[in-house]
C-alpha cells in the first residue's frame, strides 16, 4: 500500500470521565494535534464515543474511584485524535501480535 507521503502521522487516544474531555481536549488541541493543514483549515478535529471502563483496584492501589478489591464499572468516553500534516482521508491498519 503506497503512501502519498512519508510524514509521520500520530494518533492519541484515551478514555477519560465525559466532566473531564472538555478541558483535556482544550489542552491537547493547544498543542496543535487535531488540526489538518490545507484548503479546509481543520482545526480541533477528534473523534469521541461513550463507553463503560471496568477495573478492580489491587490491595496497593489508591483509586480515584471506587474501591480495593471491588469490581467498579464507570462511564467514560474515548477520544481519538489524529495529526498530520497533509489533507486526507485518515485510516488505521493494526496488526494483532501474540503475547
Amino acid at each position: 500500500m503506497a503512501m502519498a507521503s512519508q510524514e509521520q502521522r500520530y494518533k492519541l487516544i484515551f478514555t477519560t470521565p465525559p466532566q473531564n474531555l472538555p478541558t483535556i481536549k482544550t489542552a491537547v488541541f493547544a498543542t496543535g494535534a487535531g488540526s489538518y493543514p490545507g484548503p479546509g483549515g481543520y482545526t480541533e478535529v477528534c473523534f469521541t464515543m461513550p463507553g463503560v471502563g471496568q477495573f478492580r483496584p489491587g490491595n496497593s492501589a489508591n483509586p480515584a474511584v471506587g474501591e480495593k478489591g471491588k469490581l467498579e464499572e464507570v462511564g467514560e468516553v474515548r477520544c481519538e485524535i489524529l495529526s498530520h500534516p497533509y489533507e486526507e482521508p485518515a485510516y488505521e491498519v493494526y496488526k494483532l501480535e501474540n503475547f
